[in-house]
């Protein structure tokens, strides 16, 4: 762990433009710069660098925050590995707290394996040079149309055909027996010694997310060796079923143009990039993982699976659709032609033919899949029958209510039946899911919570006990319910949240004859938003407001003066909220002047005058948003006459409270 010293001192060293301008060539716009975003397609710079404030802006696709955030961001780097990369780049000793004698171990001996990794990546690499690595691994590579500038970039490589040949190498070099082992680049036999575990195979190196070799995988050239490929086995830095083949080159790319394009072998990743689609990767080793799909996650909700359209691609295929589905995300399917996998169609036709392809022949997954299995049902009705359910089984799946009802209603038009009877079966199976797994909460069942960006408790999802799926379509779906109340008070959240962010510690002087004037004392403008906003545990629907509104009022209660806490919020780990506090608190209001007395306007008065009108809209949208959940549920047609009433009491009590407010806001006379 980084002391706190060491972490302000690497945040106070840090320059966002040193930074940034590391990784984007920006363009000095009076005291700013600026450039064409990193993060997504553009052609007109929208990307703006602040030295003064210490942040990066972009006004196309919204991501903000500080120096540290734009390495977390750019390079997929976790709060530590960001701040120990600053550090690198500013010469900052980094010492960490003290360890345990077990932790030191566990980390000497963790980074010993990845030595002798990297050792190895480098062996394989050499011996392309040598006569039989010329003679045979570098023409496979050649003949399969790979360059050399990718074999350089992935560092491919050739395992001799010596039995002890690496071994020999990096005892020569000082490196451990028991690391050899450990590392899976060796295999200890009865006798004790010890052999090379790749031998005479072209050889691809496994990268981890922050580009560390941990694994390889390696290809026989022999047409009589039934082991096509051998890779390495699960060591302590190298676990099958969290890693990606390629994922390193891809990260960016992925995030970027927000989609994962999933493959089969080796040689289709390599060459999909060496032609230019760089968001390519492939599970290395084993079937698709839970683990693979929520590594690809980090980066993308999109994937998009592109396997052999024979039947072992087919089953692989579908198989996949339900895994992404279940971590809630979104699976679309495109198979090439007959004959044809992605390495040899990328050497058949263009960068732009590739990409039109896939364009123009990508399914959704459940599309996808509903059209096969019809097929395979023919005019069966059994079949059909049995399809039909496992369709809905699939849906029951989805985590996400909104998601979940849109597919029902897609299935249902597509088998050309009532969409209650989907919904049954959806919400039956759900029912059955929930009961095998009772520990788990309904936003995690199936899959992990989190992917919308939602948290528990407060991500509208069912409530009191209530499957969305299982309501009836008068009373709507409870999750849909919360995001239309998100999209009416969002604005004046907004509002809200920047005056703290920008005016938190201003205090509000208001004048004798006010009716916010207090005797007791003066409030802060975050004190006087914060009273106003009651006492409930969850002011902000917007959950990344909220999550921004908590973390700023930690560091009030504390003492903390304004620019302090400003700074911990954009430095601070959670990127959301560093994204909001950048968005929110470096834009300055102006005063918009439209005479001469309004010239001369302070910011105290003006805050007196437009703090207060800010929480009369902000309650003002609260009673909208309550008014039509109201209307929504008489219109129930379950509803009995008594729920009725006083469902009408409750919305006559809310009108009177919003004429109330209106009148306070000038909007109507009394």
């Amino acid at each position: 762990m980084i002391p706190k010293e060491t972490v302000d001192l690497i945040l106070d060293t840090a320059r966002v433009e040193e930074v940034v301008g590391d990784f984007v060539t920006l363009k000095r716009r009076g005291s700013s710069y600026v450039a064409c975003c990193p993060f997504h397609n553009e052609k007109t710079p929208s990307f703006h660098v602040t030295p003064s404030k210490g942040i990066y802006k972009c006004f196309g696709c919204g991501k903000a925050g500080s120096a540290v955030g734009f390495v977390m961001e750019y390079e997929h780097m976790t709060y530590p590995e960001a701040l120990r990369y600053l550090a690198r780049k500013y010469n900052i000793e980094v010492k960490e707290e003290e360890e345990s004698a077990e932790q030191i171990a566990a980390r000497q001996r963790s980074e010993s394996l990845m030595a002798v990794s990297e050792f190895a990546r480098q062996f394989f690499s050499d011996q392309l040079q040598s006569p039989e690595g010329k003679a045979v691994g570098y023409r496979y590579y050649r003949n399969r149309g790979i360059e050399d500038t990718t074999i350089r970039q992935w560092s491919l490589g050739w395992a001799p055909s010596g039995k002890t040949t690496l071994v020999d190498a990096a005892r020569a070099a000082g490196y451990k027996d028991e690391y050899l082992v450990a590392a899976g680049l060796a295999i200890q036999q009865d006798n004790g010694s010890l052999v090379d575990k790749f031998r005479e195979r072209v050889m691809f190196p496994i990268h981890s997310v922050s580009g560390r070799v941990i694994a390889y995988s390696g290809r026989t050239l022999k047409a009589d060796n039934p082991a096509k490929y051998v890779n390495s086995p699960e060591t302590e830095i190298y676990i099958k079923s969290r890693n990606l083949l390629g994922i390193y080159f891809a990260k960016s790319e992925i995030a970027k143009v927000d989609r994962c394009i999933l493959v089969e072998g080796n040689v289709d990743v390599v060459m999909m990039h060496q032609m230019g689609i760089t968001n390519v990767v492939a599970s290395c080793g084993t079937s698709l993982t839970e683990e693979q799909i929520r590594l690809i996650g980090k980066f993308t909700q999109n994937i998009t699976i592109m396997y052999d359209g024979d039947g072992a691609g087919l089953h692989a295929a579908i198989r996949a659709i339900s895994l992404i589905l279940r971590e809630g995300m979104n699976p679309r399917v495109v198979f090439l032609p007959d004959g044809d996998d992605p390495d040899s169609f990328s050497r058949k036709h263009t960068l732009e033919e590739i990409q039109a392809f896939i364009a123009e022949h990508e399914q959704d997954g459940i599309v996808f899949k509903t059209d096969l299995m019809l097929q395979e049902a023919g005019d069966d009705p059994l079949k059909k029958a049995n399809l039909i359910n496992e369709i809905a089984d699939t849906v029951a799946e989805i985590p996400d209510a909104i998601k979940r009802q849109v597919y029902v209603e897609t299935v249902a038009r597509r088998f050309e039946i009532e969409t209650d009877i989907i919904q049954e079966r959806v919400r039956k199976t759900r029912e059955k899911l929930r009961k095998e797994m009772p520990g788990r909460s309904r936003q995690q069942m199936p899959g992990q919570a989190g992917h919308d960006g939602t948290k528990a408790g407060h991500d509208g999802g069912a409530q009191d006990g209530q499957d969305p799926t299982s309501l009836p379509a008068t009373t709507g779906d409870l999750s849909r319910q919360f995001q239309k109340r998100e999209r009416i008070l969002e604005p004046s959240e907004r509002e809200l949240l920047r005056f703290i962010l920008q005016y938190g510690r201003t205090p509000l002087q208001f004048e004798s004859d006010s009716d916010f004037y207090d005797e007791e004392g003066t409030q802060t403008v975050a004190e006087f938003i914060d009273a106003a906003l009651g006492t409930d545990d969850i002011h902000f629907a917007n959950t990344a407001y909220e999550a921004t509104y908590q973390a700023y009022f930690q560091d009030y209660d504390q003492g903390l003066e304004q620019d302090a806490i400003v700074r911990n919020l954009l430095n601070g780990e959670n990127r959301e909220i560093a994204g909001v506090a950048a968005d929110l608190a470096t834009e300055k209001y102006e005063l918009t002047v439209h005479n001469f007395s309004e010239a001369l306007t302070t910011t105290d008065s003006w805050l007196v005058n437009y703090v207060p009108k800010a929480i009369l809209v902000y309650h003002d949208k609260r009673i909208s948003a309550q008014q039509q959940e109201l209307k929504q549920k008489l219109g129930s047609p379950d509803l009995s006459q008594a729920d009725m009433v006083s469902l009408l009491n409750q919305l006559n009590k809310l009108n009177e409270i919003k004429k109330t407010i209106n009148i306070k806001l000038g909007r109507i006379k009394k």
